[in-house]
């Protein structure tokens, strides 16, 4: 069962391969073939990916996605209180956009399957050109059924529902220059918690002067998220880019995020960029490394995404675009490349593999590389 992060991660591969259909405008028939890889702080997670667009009657645009990856952990939440595992996650989705005026709607279904975790998340969205088109608003909806499973306990089974709303602005303010926003509320009820995961508490009984005990969640999760960008196009055909976004949630977690990008073109055939990305969120109320006693609170967590901690990255990538004619389908083709280096430092997360005083082992900190490499056609 893979954490939320490692999902954002590599999720964002697939971002830069599909594209989405803006107001007006249909993506353009094309086909990709992606392999990404996450490795760090003992957890290693890759695979291929399959997309291909295709577009009818210039009206309709339909897009088919097989994504898979493997992954071995031997992370810091495993080796502490389990065992090292393997397992391997397979999704695949279909979606539509259509096209009718200055209106865009697009429909998608995704199914993931694992051993121990089921989703299958649908959504809708709307764009529509407003002002001679210089603006777009999209507004988004999606619903999502999941079932979390436990490795070698067929009785358990417990259910999570996921619902998300938002709401984008696009606004073209002059020839060099796009400034956008965007919300987005997302609400989960029922189990929120990993089934592996535990806490620990100060034991004076135990050798090592704490014990574990399961972690207990709430059952609902409300967050929000408000996000502004922009980009602007330099006189010498480059592009420097810019976001902020903030996040909240009832849980008690407060993120920031502001990432800045440069891009360069060069020589017609090549497209090189560079970006460095700051995060930083403080805990979750009910987390802590260690509680004074077994059953502290009504709900307790000590998953590290749930601790205050900051994180850096820096991202480097490159696109060369060739001409097509063989197979003579191929109108163009480019590859890609992308290397992500991340840095994590908690705050209040500390690595009990060091052997001391309980509460005085040394706060956590690991590296990520997150690499992607893929082709795409168009024809």
């Amino acid at each position: 069962m893979r954490t939320p992060l490692q999902r954002l991660l590599l999720v964002a591969a697939l971002i830069g391969m599909a594209g989405r259909a803006a107001a007006g405008v249909l993506p353009e028939d094309r086909a990709d073939l992606l392999y990404h890889m996450y490795d760090g702080g003992g957890v290693q997670i890759d695979g291929p990916s399959l997309l291909v667009r295709k577009s009818f009657l210039e009206k309709v645009s339909v897009v088919g996605n097989y994504y898979m990856d493997m992954v071995s952990s031997a992370s810091i939440d495993v080796v502490t209180t389990a065992s090292p595992y393997k397992e391997k996650r397979k999704q695949w989705s279909l979606g539509a956009d259509a096209m009718r005026g200055k209106t865009t709607y697009s429909v998608n279904y995704i199914n993931s399957r694992e051993n121990d975790y089921d989703a299958d998340t649908a959504s809708f969205s709307l764009s529509q050109d407003l002002f001679g088109d210089l603006t777009t608003v999209t507004l988004g909806y999606s619903r999502g059924w999941d079932k979390v499973r436990r490795r070698n306990d067929p009785t358990f089974e417990e259910p999570t529902d996921r619902r998300s709303y938002s709401v984008g602005v696009s606004q073209i303010v002059t020839k060099n220059l796009i400034l956008g926003a965007a919300f987005e509320t997302i609400t989960d009820e029922g189990f929120l918690n990993n089934p592996y995961r535990s806490v620990r508490y100060l034991d004076p009984t135990s050798g090592t002067g704490y014990s574990f005990e399961p972690e207990v969640y709430p059952h609902t999760h409300t967050s929000n998220a408000i996000a502004i960008n922009g980009k602007y196009y330099l006189p010498f055909r480059a592009a420097v880019s810019g976001e902020y976004r903030y996040y909240s949630d009832t849980w008690g977690i407060n993120a920031h995020t502001a990432d800045f990008g440069y891009t360069q073109p060069w020589n017609k055939k090549w497209i090189f960029d560079a970006n460095i990305r700051y995060y930083t969120q403080g805990h979750a109320d009910f987390y802590s490394d260690l509680f004074p006693r077994s059953g502290a609170q009504n709900f307790e967590g000590r998953d590290k995404e749930l601790a205050t901690f900051d994180s850096y990255a820096i991202g480097v990538g490159a696109s060369y675009e060739f001409p097509g004619g063989w197979p003579r389908f191929v109108q163009k083709g480019s590859l890609n490349f992308r290397l992500d280096h991340i840095w994590f430092d908690y705050k209040d997360f500390r690595d009990i593999r060091v052997s001391a005083a309980p509460g005085s082992e040394p706060l956590y900190s690991f590296e990520a590389n997150v690499l992607q490499l893929f082709g795409s056609i168009w024809f």
